[in-house]
């Protein structure tokens, strides 16, 4: 063998070296998929989740410490229940991705729930707030990281009692979203026994124009017009308020809890009661090494409400991989024992439903165009009024 032979030879024999550690030293890659809804009236929530799923994702990845690598497989709910089912069977369906964060819309979700418990496939819902979700069946596929409509609206009938508000007129879009905050506030308003509901609507979700509606309520002159539905449909009726003359608070579930909410109506968003479980994320355990990695990533966006709860979702499900592997089923049996488990939302706990407990519910008012802690604003304190408030 000549000199120029023996020098190829020895740089073949010292590349295929190499090849065999860099192939040692790479990681097993593993799928891991999000759903939320990234295009129509909703999409910045969607959006914010998805970066904030993406970012628990790259923290991962930038860990030497991992066993795996991750790639998270993104779809579109568009926040309808045939598109839902649509992706979450593609999801499911494609064995390669072990478990999926998903959901922001309530209609997506409860839709979506027989397919991933059909494919046995894990799912943990990052924002998605119908009871149903979590507790209509007993599926073990299914958990869920942020709360529930029930919270909120305990918390939302008693500021409004406590207001000394006496009538209220209930808008709610007529899918299960709607519908089932219609039914929890009317509870927990009667519950209570302060103030009584003098009219009660239902609207499509694409609705345009409330004339109808807003022009009864005028006529019923109620303290507070209670919204259960979602910002595109929130916009509108604020907006046809002030056209129509209607003088009553607006009072909205976490639907509304959007910055798309406050850029669709401007001053007109002052004033404006909003309801969601947990704490706003500067007040979470994690909220400023949240806030911070996620500035870092500049993503187009904000993290929006439910961010931080993606993040968590995400976060768990790669937790649950690293512990006992890239195995659906096994994911699931880690899952079911959930108890007191850091995160960046706080301490998460499964009940045998795959539901956590969330105690915090976060009361907001509009001020000034943002999202205000009700007992940090100036209209909690008496600086300022509500249409009505004593």
């Amino acid at each position: 063998m000549g000199k120029t032979s023996r020098i190829a030879a020895a740089g073949l024999a010292a590349a295929i070296v190499a090849l065999a550690g860099a192939s040692a030293d790479a990681k097993q890659k593993v799928k891991v998929g999000f759903i939320g809804p990234l295009t129509g009236g909703v999409s910045v929530n969607g959006i914010g989740g998805r970066n904030s799923a993406d970012l628990a994702v790259r923290l991962r990845n930038a860990d030497p410490k991992s066993k795996y690598e991750y790639e998270m497989v993104v779809l579109d709910s568009e926040c309808k229940p045939n598109v839902a089912v649509q992706v979450a069977t593609k999801m499911a369906a494609d064995k390669e991705i072990i478990a999926g964060a998903t959901h922001y819309c309530s209609v997506a979700a409860i839709a979506a729930v027989d397919t991933y418990h059909k494919f046995g496939f894990p799912v943990i819902v990052w924002g998605a707030v119908l009871p149903d979700i979590t507790y209509r069946n007993k599926y073990p596929e299914i958990h869920r990281v942020n709360g529930t409509m029930i919270n909120q609206n305990d918390a939302n009938a008693a500021l409004i009692s406590s207001l000394g508000y006496k009538t209220v007129a209930v808008i709610h879009d007529t899918t299960d979203y709607g519908k089932g905050h219609n039914e929890y506030f009317s509870k927990a308003l009667a519950k209570i026994g302060k103030a009584k509901i003098v009219g009660t609507f239902g609207v499509t979700a694409d609705q345009q124009d409330f004339t109808a509606e807003l022009t009864k309520i005028k006529a019923l002159n109620p303290d507070v017009i209670y919204f259960g539905g979602l910002t595109p449909i929130g916009v509108r009726i604020r907006s046809q308020m002030d056209k129509l003359g209607v003088k009553a608070v607006l009072d909205g579930t976490s639907g509304i809890v959007s910055d798309a909410f406050i850029q669709g109506l401007g001053p007109l968003a002052e004033g404006t009661l909003a309801f969601r479980e947990g704490a706003p994320v500067e007040k979470l355990p994690g909220g400023k090494f949240f806030m911070e990695n996620y500035n870092k990533q500049k993503y187009d966006g904000a993290p929006e409400a439910y961010g931080p709860f993606a993040f968590a979702a995400m976060d768990m499900i790669i937790d649950t991989i690293e512990k006992v592997g890239p195995d659906r089923k096994k994911v699931i049996a880690a899952l079911a024992n959930v108890k007191d488990r850091d995160s960046i939302v706080g301490k998460i706990t499964f009940d045998d439903h795959g539901q956590n407990t969330v105690p915090v519910i976060t009361k907001y008012v509009v001020q000034d165009g943002k999202f205000v802690e009700w007992a940090d604003s100036e209209y909690a304190s008496g600086k300022r009024k509500l249409p009505g408030q004593k």
